[in-house]
């Protein structure tokens, strides 16, 4: 999902939590500025809703929460983006309210518009979470899926691609994986229009 304009205020965090209380619009905030999201089209929809019952299956029964799309993540003390899908193991996430501090595993689920904000800038951001170990981004429009994950006790992180249907994403961290099958199940991929 994309961010659809800028509201040219330039706020603190407290005033943009003020405002995310009563908005009927969800809102993005960098460094004083706040975005707008644009809409989302119906696979992108369906893919989180996948990607978020798989997880959640997963996870809940270990005491965990998954969220999707309309929960922010605090990436730093300036950026509070709102990912597709998070994951949370951490006890103040698990009670908390509005903002998930120590998210263990994030998706975005990417478009054509999309993509080099999620690849560039956001990947930047997330990485720098401490609490962070998965980073995927999930295409909508065909067979694909690109895991980053954090290297076992320090800052590095490694990558690796998925693109057949039967493959599949493991989490070495948490013994467990998840098909391309599974994340996009009863999606159609639309044609792409040659010009």
């Amino acid at each position: 999902m994309g961010c659809a304009q800028l509201i040219e205020q330039r706020m603190t965090v407290e005033e943009y939590f003020e405002l995310e209380k009563e908005s009927e619009i969800r809102h993005e905030y960098y460094n004083g500025e706040i975005y707008a999201m644009a809409g989302t089209t119906l696979n992108h929809n369906d893919i989180v809703d996948n990607v978020r019952s798989f997880l959640k299956g997963f996870f809940q029964p270990r005491g965990c929460r998954v969220f999707a799309e309309s929960v922010k993540v605090k990436a730093s003390n300036i950026y509070y983006p709102y990912p597709d899908v998070i994951v949370t193991c951490a006890p103040v996430d698990i009670s908390g309210t509005y903002v998930v501090k120590h998210p263990t595993i994030l998706v975005e689920v990417i478009s054509k518009s999309s993509e080099s904000r999620d690849r560039g800038f956001k990947l930047k951001h997330y990485r720098a979470i401490p609490s962070l170990q998965y980073y995927l981004l999930v295409s909508q429009l065909e067979y694909s899926v690109d895991m980053y994950s954090r290297l076992e006790g320090n800052d590095l992180w490694g990558y690796q691609s998925f693109e057949g249907i039967n493959d599949a994403v493991r989490f070495d961290a948490f013994n467990f994986e998840m098909s391309l099958k599974a994340i996009y199940e009863n999606i159609e991929f639309e044609p792409e229009i040659v010009q």
